[in-house]
């Protein structure tokens, strides 16, 4: 759950966590709320510098650790976890924010001095402070409330000035420059309301070329990381309580909704630290990037760190609530880190207009990368591209020469083993994403059969392999998924389809529903029963059927948008010779897991998984009822979810590239893309207005509601997966 992606990130994580467990003791912090309050430093403070970690971003030259502002968000996310006191954070946002002027050799002093232990505050620009240009510089006006300014030797003060945001840096010892100490919300930090009395700042204090966009995608960064650390906290601690507090002589996380908060609060926490390390990532990309980044780690991560700690705190019960449970030092925390983010709006709508042109994006650098591979991707994609398709219907059911030609050299699915796939690692993998897209192709898609054949490869005989392997990368064979049943659709291992043992083959009879597909394919993937006297699990089979052999009757579901995308399909005594049989008889569910296994591990290479494209065309059509900041913020903030899903995502990737376990991040995606899914579908009605009325309203706003239970319901509902993620990711007892 940690933000670490490589193996030299891992061993960070890992030391900072044996720092604070050694140094950090939130005892302390409760006997040294008060001078903590004055602007003291915590009494860990001079082991902290010893260690570097206030200068992990900073460069050798000037006295620090020569790392990455990642590396920095690292630190601040296991001291969110830790709830580590003191002005760190305000420190690092402001030795980053210097760090990052083009003009940087003019601040040499003050990064050093950074270096050496110095302390520092960010205060963002805000309409509070006035600026007045002078003859050697700007005299700035006004007061704003700041977090650890009382501890801070420098600040570093956002201004606007002719629309234009500077950021310039104050020693806080300067003329006309005071502190008003109050009782902070956060009870590890000091909080105050700086005062700026005509406080003449010089023109060689301005950091150049750094960008209110920079800005706000390093503070939401850092503050989101922090924030990723709070919701750590409230998902491990919560999960840890309901393992062993007992309800009614049994542990409370046997019970579903406690089962399902746990759950939720996991997959939260996993999206917040990836919405901020990819705000983090976006400070050096270009200002949509950095708005939407922002955006994602102010909606992912801070936001909900106030909402983690409440249902943590419902999870521990009136224990929770005391001033002694650590619960509510977490929880102020997470409010102040609300409150310095303020306002919220101006983000989301900046993040909305960004949207409308573009989604959010990281480019996958690879630390080893082979290059000749990579040329010869792209002389594989050129030839692809003096192809034609000859049969065009969409992406997944195109065939023709180019479709032939990138199958025929493994780069319809070179994930696969040779010959039909590359058996490309998932580095090769980003690289040929990579080229696909530089080449503005779209890798084909043989859809079931991406799960189909993989089984296929694992189980089959070689003459199955040949029979089905090719067609289907070429487009020429369509496959379906006969798994669920009317009376067994999440619980697969209840199915009641028989197959019965004949000559030569077996007779299967049953009926299968949901079918996607069912009604254009040539072959199906079929689990039944063979053996009834068994375990449930145990007496399954897994057959390859013949969707046009006697006895197989696929009939349209229509659905409620009006569409007929599933089916029901009626097995009736049909025969599968023995050769279709994959594996040994009973082997099915242990074969299935190798279907599912390959729905849910596909190799990403981008960030945004698209949900808010329904709303980024009804702006764009101005199709829309109220004002468009209002229009623009809804986008937003379905951007701003949708990047951090995303991110999550490109996280496993990366994971992969970099020679990392697999993290469950895919499995928590499909539950937070359901449920992003269902809140957007929701927000594009209400843009759209009386015009919904109509059926085909802008931007298909009525279809989009309609198709909403395909999301919660498709591959196991919502609820069957929490459920999953509870007892086979978090460890919670079953009911």
């Amino acid at each position: 759950m940690a933000l670490s992606l490589t193996e030299e990130q891992v061993d960070l994580a890992a030391a900072v966590a044996d720092f604070t467990r050694s140094a950090v003791d939130l005892l302390a912090t409760r006997q040294e709320q008060e001078s903590l309050a004055a602007g003291q430093l915590p009494s860990y403070w001079d082991e902290l510098l010893d260690n570097g970690l206030h200068a992990l971003h900073l460069s050798e030259e000037l006295g620090g650790q020569g790392g990455t502002l990642v590396e920095t968000a690292i630190v601040l996310e296991e001291f969110g976890h830790r709830h580590v006191s003191g002005p760190f954070l305000s420190t690092v946002l402001a030795s980053a924010a210097v760090n990052l002027a083009e003009n940087r050799e003019a601040h040499t002093t003050v990064l050093e001095d950074f270096a050496a232990g110095a302390t520092g505050s960010l205060i963002l620009a805000s309409a509070n402070l006035s600026a007045l240009k002078i003859s050697d510089g700007w005299a700035i006006t006004g007061a704003v409330p700041a977090l650890s300014a009382i501890a801070a030797k420098y600040l570093v003060v956002g201004f606007d000035l002719a629309s234009t945001v500077h950021y310039a840096i104050v020693e806080s010892a300067t003329a006309g420059l005071s502190r008003v100490p109050a009782v902070g919300a956060d009870l590890g930090r000091d909080a105050s309301t700086v005062v700026f009395e005509n406080v003449v700042i010089g023109e060689t204090a301005v950091l150049t070329g750094v960008t209110a966009s920079q800005i706000n995608a390093l503070h939401t960064g850092f503050c989101g990381s922090e924030a990723a650390g709070i919701m750590r906290w409230a998902s491990v601690a919560s999960s840890d309580y309901a393992k062993i507090r007992e309800q009614f002589s049994t542990p409370i996380g046997s019970f579903q909704a406690i089962k399902h908060k746990c759950a939720q609060l996991l997959i939260n926490a996993e999206m917040a630290t990836a919405a901020a390390w990819s705000a983090v990532v976006s400070v050096t990309q270009d200002q949509t990037q950095q708005r939407l980044a922002a955006a994602s780690a102010l909606e992912a991560a801070i936001v909900p760190s106030i909402e983690a700690i409440t249902e943590a705190i419902t999870v521990f019960g009136g224990i929770g609530f005391t001033w002694e449970h650590d619960a509510h030092l977490y929880w102020r925390r997470a409010i102040s880190l609300n409150a310095l983010s303020s306002p919220h709006e101006q983000l989301l709508i900046d993040a909305g207009e960004a949207a409308l042109g573009a989604q959010r994006s990281i480019d996958v650098e690879l630390a080893d990368e082979d290059a000749s591979f990579r040329r010869r991707v792209a002389e594989l994609l050129n030839s692809a591209l003096a192809l034609e398709d000859e049969h065009q219907a969409g992406r997944w059911h195109t065939r023709g020469s180019r479709r032939n030609f990138l199958a025929d050299n493994g780069l319809a699915a070179p994930h696969w083993p040779a010959p039909y796939g590359l058996g490309a690692t998932p580095a090769q993998q980003v690289i040929i994403a990579q080229e696909y897209a530089r080449h503005n192709l779209t890798q084909p898609s043989s859809v079931i059969g991406e799960w189909a054949m993989p089984t296929i490869l694992a189980f089959g005989s070689d003459a199955l392999k040949e029979q089905f392997t090719l067609p289907t990368l070429r487009g020429e064979l369509i496959w379906c998924q006969l798994f669920s049943e009317p009376g067994a659709g999440s619980d697969l291992a209840g199915l009641s389809t028989r197959a019965i043992k004949v000559e030569d083959g077996w007779k299967l009879s049953g009926q299968k529903v949901w079918t996607s597909g069912a009604h254009e394919a040539h072959w199906g993937i079929c689990l039944a029963r063979t053996d009834p006297t068994v375990a449930k699990h145990r007496g399954l089979s897994y057959f390859l059927v013949d969707m046009s052999a006697a006895g197989v009757d696929v009939r349209p579901l229509r659905q409620a948008t009006g569409e007929s995308e599933f089916n029901e399909v009626f097995l009736d005594d049909v025969f599968v010779a023995d050769e279709y049989l994959l594996g040994e008889p009973g082997q099915g569910w242990r074969i299935t897991a190798t279907t599912l296994q390959n729905e849910r591990t596909q190799i990403s290479s981008g960030v945004s998984i698209g949900t808010e494209d329904g709303l980024r065309q009804l702006i764009n059509e101005q199709s829309y009822i109220g004002c468009r900041e209002n229009a623009l913020e809804v986008l937003g903030r379905s951007a701003a979810i949708s990047g951090a899903i995303g991110a999550m995502n490109l996280r496993e990737t990366l994971k992969q590239v970099n020679g990392l376990q697999p993290g469950a991040g895919s499995s928590l995606a499909k539950v937070a893309h359901a449920r992003l899914s269902r809140q957007t579908a929701g927000q594009l009605l209400k843009l759209a207005g009386p015009s919904a009325i109509f059926a085909h309203a802008p931007a298909d706003a009525v279809t989009a509601q309609l198709a909403v239970p395909q999301v919660l319901i498709g591959g196991g509902t919502t609820e069957i997966q929490l459920n999953v993620i509870a007892e086979r990711i978090i460890g919670l007892p079953r009911g």
